[in-house]
């Protein structure tokens, strides 16, 4: 078999206990750790790229992005000790850029890391004992500096580096906040903490000497180069049980042993026990991040507050609220929302918002929102789904789809897509899940509970329980692989159920110690089973019994599989034989291209398998995978109706919306004739403004010209007054510029002599001191030879003189030390005499150079001078360049001018026209709207009779749809009474056959009284001890407690299902009366706009017979007789087309009634069905006869 190989594909997960575990790389982008990976997850397209973590690793504790987005820096835990990994994250795929792992100081983990603003130094914190602070040039793997932060074993919760400078750094923990500047080699302090220390929890700089700094008791401090400029508390809203929401998953009872969450992160379990002695309620800042226009900070579970600076002074309000939603999928939706949010981070362009929280769960929510939302709080969305917030205890898959299945101690179930990365389903229960296993089919799971075993149902949107077994603690179960049975463990006994029948078949007994691992063959003989005592058995199902075994007492097995032919049994256990899979779960798909892994903190890894040649293993499948999702009836039945309702709502929708438009239609005619007039109107109105716009148009003409060549004679003046100005300037700028050029000059040559005169001078001082000092120099020499020649010769004497005199030998070394030190006074005497000398010399020589310098700087001055001159010559001539350019403008806008005017006429003789017009058309408008406007009042009172009668019938028909609701109502309710009492019946007839027969049977033992004895006995108790009789009192204590216990559970959910029943019963009720309210305004405007109808329908009609009448008056020039008559044929048409439109609707109404009152009919006809007590509906005929009586 060829070597295959497993390459990460996605992950459902977080692991929230590292530090800064979230941030963006970018405006898609976002990265977090899951597992021992890091994920680049991209929120538009939904894709993930991983960087993994080293080998060996025990875990992430701490993150940090370089601000450049180029480096990643990890903390991890590599074979129990520390080391720091810095990515490449610009490179595709990310590479390991450094790896910081040989440290000449002690240390046991990295808890907090910061890039500096250039990314050049990382700074990083040791946790207690140590708490060292570490400098790094990290492209050197160089320690620039370490200085121990604290001394008495306080935690530190984060460090960070100012956002513009790379030598401020602040450190923040329980009872510190410390401001450290890198410099000469150390890292030195420069604030100083005042007043009562706090336990900071988290910090953010908003400037770039300003730092917001949150605390355990809900307190924000602003800080200024250390000193404290601003407090405020943020207020606790609503009460949050804090104390029970953070240990939950500790507390719960577990009846698997999992090994304690090595916490890489100090900011949350060691903030909960540093502030365990404060009140829980206060809010607590796990995390503070800044933005723009201020900064966001945790303001404890669930609660997130923006807060902005105001414009005036340097201090935050409060500006905005976010809350994390409530789950309504949770056992306890009150609690779901109760969590603490561990970090916050804005993306580069600060419109999305991301957070982490401490169940594990990714939420954002975008900027704009949060704008819109004033008054009320805003809410989080889920950045991706909800994920496992506790460690995975169960995990399967099924043949027929791409599901995953995982149960967790969070007391959730999940089901997966590994096809398109989602989730399907998620449910919350009351107890903890410790196995799972999904049908073949992918229909059903089974989920062994704390309490019970259940088989339940997956439905398209839930997932149901059907089938409850009492299994407490199942810690596995397995289905089949022909999907017909299914295994639960139950401590050291296996129980085999039937999915048929759901009935136990089979209990496996053998085992001594608990049951860690189950596994059916290929055909679903024979069941595989290893525990903790050491043992592997092959069970057969068909009797039962033991096949095969193999025991080893010294090694405790957690996981057993077989070959596909039965033959080998392959097991993994304590001894290390195979290889020990410890605290997680690994599963293959059935069509082998999947690897699934789950571990304690709650991620899901999806793992695609590939051949040792990099090609994936392909497996023909003959039927793809199934789409059918189950569905109970009472769901369809509720989501036909729901159709049904809808399309009855879309149809009259639809003919309110036509009646809506027909409505429109007869308010723009309306529109179209008033504007129609105040067109005519302003047409007058502009004509009389055109007349005196012309008069005032000609006298500014005559302004104009006159102001014109005012100013033509005025610039023609100034401008040879300007060139005789200019010209006498230019001539004295030109003379001093000469004059200046000629001093300048000879302060050159000046300059020149002299530094030629200083320049020999110098050379020749210099060259007279060298002779000098090296003839001293050389008579120096010399006699510091002689005295070295003595020196030799005086110690030959003292060796003679010691060997013959030693009395002697003390004086005359005295006598040797008083002559060598006055030799040596006197040269130190000689030495500073010719220092003082080389002094005088250095101090002429650098007066020389100074005033060699003064010289250079005139010139500079004089050349500036220069310059200045010339620049206002240039800045002259640009001055006559502008007023050219003026005076060719001004012409330019007077021909413009010109144009205007004429156009202007043009248009004006045009309008003349145009009133002339229009004038003689409104004469012959007015002529024809005299007679018609007698008619429309006419037409008006014929309206409003009929829109009273349609109010009328509306009216009854309200009454009777009232009535039939009611008639309904009771309707149900009797014939739900009615099975009732006939199920009684159909219980008590067949107890008494029961009975009967019982007793018939009895009757057989007559001639035999002991039999009859007992057959009486046995009749008694089974008829009447059932439901009077106490229990038999020698029944097991342990039955008792069960039973007590059950009875208390079912009466709680019956209480609450009782409760749950009233309050939908109300909401029922007054969505009822609301409705009907809705119903009768609806009904009210129905009539209005029934009555606007009429009204602009008449009114289209007026205006299309006017318009005929002037189409034809305008050709034939018919006399003012002739357009009445028209208008006299046109009206009863009018009429007649409404009076048939009325009759037509009364005469659906009639119908509507008459289908109404056979309905009711059939109703009174049923059993038990009584009328309404003082209802009586109206007659059909009077009504009949009424409306036509109105329609004649």
């Amino acid at each position: 078999m060829s070597a295959v190989v497993a390459q990460t594909l996605h992950v459902f997960g977080l692991r929230s206990h590292v530090a800064n575990n979230i941030f963006y790389f970018d405006e898609q982008i976002i990265i977090f750790p899951s597992g021992n990976h890091c994920v680049k997850y991209n929120v538009d397209q939904k894709w993930q790229k991983f960087i993994p973590g080293s080998e060996k690793s025990q875990g992430m504790l701490a993150l940090s992005i370089s601000p450049n987005r180029r480096y990643l820096a990890i903390s991890e835990t590599v074979q129990e000790k520390p080391a720091i990994t810095i990515y490449e994250l610009s490179s595709i795929p990310c590479r390991k850029r450094k790896v910081l792992n040989n440290f000449d100081f002690q240390v046991q983990k990295f808890i907090s890391m910061a890039f500096s603003p250039d990314s050049k130094y990382l700074l990083a914190q040791t946790s207690p004992p140590e708490s060292n602070l570490v400098y790094w040039l990290w492209e050197k793997q160089k320690v620039m500096a370490i200085v121990r932060i604290d001394t008495q074993n306080n935690p530190v919760y984060q460090v960070s580096f100012s956002p513009q400078d790379n030598t401020q750094v602040c450190v923040t923990g329980n009872g510190m906040f410390k401001l450290l500047r890198f410099a000469e080699g150390t890292l030195k302090q420069t604030n100083f903490q005042r007043g009562e220390p706090q336990n900071y929890l988290a910090h953010t700089w908003v400037a770039d000497d300003k730092i917001v700094v949150g605390t355990d008791t809900g307190k924000l401090f602003l800080f200024e180069s250390g000193d404290q400029r601003w407090e405020t508390s943020i207020m606790v809203k609503e009460p949050t049980d804090g104390s029970k929401s953070l240990d939950v998953i500790q507390e719960s009872e577990s009846l698997i042993e999992f090994p304690p969450v090595s916490s890489p992160l100090p900011s949350y379990e060691q903030m909960v026990a540093a502030s365990s002695h404060s009140q829980m309620s206060m809010p607590q800042v796990f995390a503070i991040a800044a933005y723009s226009k201020g900064f966001a900070c945790s303001a404890g579970p669930g609660r997130v507050l923006l807060f902005e600076k105001m414009e005036e002074k340097d201090f935050y309000r409060e500006s905005r609220e976010i809350r994390i939603p409530v789950d309504p999928q949770s056992n306890d939706p009150s609690q779901s929302d109760k969590q603490d949010v561990l970090c916050l981070c804005f993306s580069p362009s600060e419109e999305t918002l991301v957070a982490s929280t401490s169940k594990n769960q990714l939420y954002s929510i975008t900027m704009s929102l949060t704008e819109i939302s004033k008054g009320e709080p805003a809410h989080f969305e889920y950045l991706m789904y909800p994920l496992h917030s506790a460690p995975i205890t169960g995990l399967a898959t099924c043949i027929r789809k791409p599901f995953i299945a995982t149960c967790s101690l969070d007391r959730s179930i999940r089901l997966w897509n590994y096809e398109t990365n989602t989730l399907e389903l998620f449910k919350e229960y009351q107890e903890e899940a410790y196995s799972i296993s999904l049908h073949p089919s992918g229909h059903f799971i089974v989920v062994g509970f704390a309490d019970k075993l259940r088989l339940m149902n997956l439905l398209i949107d839930d997932i149901r329980s059907f089938k409850e077994y009492s299994v407490r603690g199942c810690g596995e179960c397995s289905f089949s692989n022909g999907g017909h049975l299914f295994a639960a463990v139950n401590g050291n006994v296996i129980h085999v159920y039937t999915t048929t029948s759901l009935e136990n078949i089979s209990s496996l007994k053998g085992h001594t110690g608990k049951i860690r691992s189950i596994v059916w063959n290929a055909d679903d003989s024979k069941l595989i089973s290893g525990g903790t005592d050491g043992a592997v058995y092959e069970w057969n199902l068909s009797t039962g019994k033991r096949e095969t075994e193999c025991v080893l007492k010294s090694c405790s097995y957690n996981c057993v599989t077989v070959s596909p032919d039965a033959k080998i049994i392959f097991a993994v256990g304590s001894d290390h034989t195979l290889k020990e899979i410890a605290d997680s779960l690994m599963l293959l798909t059935f069509d082998d291209q999947f690897l699934l892994t789950a571990a304690e903190d709650g991620c899901l890894f999806t793992w695609k398998v590939f051949d040792k040649d990099g090609r994936g293993i392909k497996r023909e499948r003959e039927v793809g995978f199934a789409e059918e999702v189950l569905v109970t009836k009472t769901d369809m039945e509720e989501k036909a109706q729901v159709m049904l309702e809808l399309k009855t709502r879309v149809e009259e929708l639809k003919m309110e919306n036509e009646y809506q438009l027909r409505l429109k239609d007869m308010n723009y005619s309306e529109k179209i004739k008033e504007l129609t007039d105040k067109f005519i109107q302003e047409m007058e109105s502009l004509k009389t403004k055109n007349q005196v716009l012309r008069t005032e148009k000609e006298k500014q003409d005559v302004y104009h010209h006159e102001h014109i060549e005012d100013l033509l004679d005025k610039q023609s003046r100034e401008l040879q007054e300007m060139e005789c100005c200019n010209n006498q300037k230019l001539l004295l700028e030109y003379e001093k510029y000469q004059e200046l050029q000629l001093k300048s000059q000879r302060m050159q040559e000046e300059y020149e002599k002299q530094l030629r005169d200083n320049d020999e001078t110098k050379s020749q001082a210099l060259e007279e001191l060298t002779e000098f000092y090296e003839a001293k120099l050389q008579e120096k020499t010399t006699l510091l030879e002689e005295a070295q020649e003595d020196v030799r010769q005086q110690l030959r004497e003292f060796e003679e003189t010691k060997k013959q005199i030693e009395e002697d030998e003390d004086r005359e070394i005295q006598d040797i030390k008083t002559k060598y030190e006055k030799k040596l006074r006197d040269e130190k005497e000689s030495n500073l005499r010719l220092k003082g000398e080389t002094g005088i010399m250095r101090k002429k020589f650098s007066s020389l150079q100074k005033e060699i310098e003064e010289r250079t700087n005139d010139i500079e001055t004089l050349k500036g001078e220069q310059m200045k001159l010339q620049g206002v010559i240039k800045s002259l001539e640009k001055d006559i360049q502008g007023l050219k350019r003026e005076i060719q403008e001004r012409d330019e806008t007077i021909q413009d001018k010109e144009k205007r005017i004429y156009d202007l006429k043009k248009k004006n003789q045009e309008l003349g026209k145009f009133k002339f017009v229009l004038d003689y058309k409104i004469k012959e408008l007015k002529k024809q709207i005299e007679p018609r406007e007698n008619e429309i009042r006419v037409m008006k009172e014929q309206i409003q009779e009929m829109e009273a009668e349609l109010e009328n019938f509306h009216k009854q028909n309200t009454q009777l749809e009232l009535n039939i609701t009611e008639l309904w109502q009771k309707l149900r309710a009797t014939d739900q009474e009615m099975r009732r009492e006939r199920q009684k019946e159909r219980d008590l007839e067949a107890l008494v056959k029961r009975f009967k027969t019982d007793l018939h049977n009895c009757v057989a033992y007559i001639q035999e009284p002991r039999l009859l004895k007992e057959k009486v006995r046995g009749l008694f108790e089974k008829y009447v001890q059932r439901a009077d009789m106490v229990e038999i009192a020698g029944l097991n204590t342990d039955l008792q407690q069960e039973y007590a216990r059950q009875r208390e559970h079912l009466e709680r959910n019956l209480a609450t299902l009782k409760k749950k029943v009233v309050k939908e019963g109300e909401l029922h009720r007054t969505d009822y009366v609301r409705i009907m309210q809705e119903n009768v305004s609806l009904i009210k405007e129905i009539n209005e706009l029934r009555r606007e109808l009429k009204f602009t329908r008449s009114q289209v009609y007026d205006l299309e017979a006017a318009l005929k009448l002037t189409k034809k008056v305008r050709p034939q020039e018919v006399s003012e007789t002739e357009p009445s008559r028209d208008m006299l044929s046109t009206a009863p048409t009018a009429r007649l087309n409404e009076q048939e439109e009325t009759g037509r609707i009364i005469e659906m109404q009639r119908l509507e009634i008459q289908r109404l009152r056979d309905q009711i009919q059939e109703q009174e006809q049923v059993t038990g069905f009584h009328t309404l007590a003082g209802v009586r509906l109206p007659s059909l005929s009077n009504s009949e006869v009424d409306l036509e009586v109105k329609t004649n």
